[in-house]
């Protein structure tokens, strides 16, 4: 179980990566620059129905 092993957190640390034995900070995500995501809704305009063509 060293370096080379990417299931321990010293192989995850050297390869790199995250997972279950090194998850990721969460504080430092959000320090990084997400934004909180805020739902809004917008008045959209009525759909308006197409045209009727004319008979030939």
């Amino acid at each position: 179980m060293g370096k080379g092993d990417r299931r321990t957190r010293r192989g995850k640390i050297y390869a790199g990566t995250f997972g279950k034995s090194r998850p990721k900070d969460p504080k430092r995500a959000k320090a990084k620059g997400a934004k909180p995501v805020t739902t809004t809704t917008t008045a959209r305009p009525a759909a308006r129905k197409a045209a009727k063509k004319a008979k030939s």
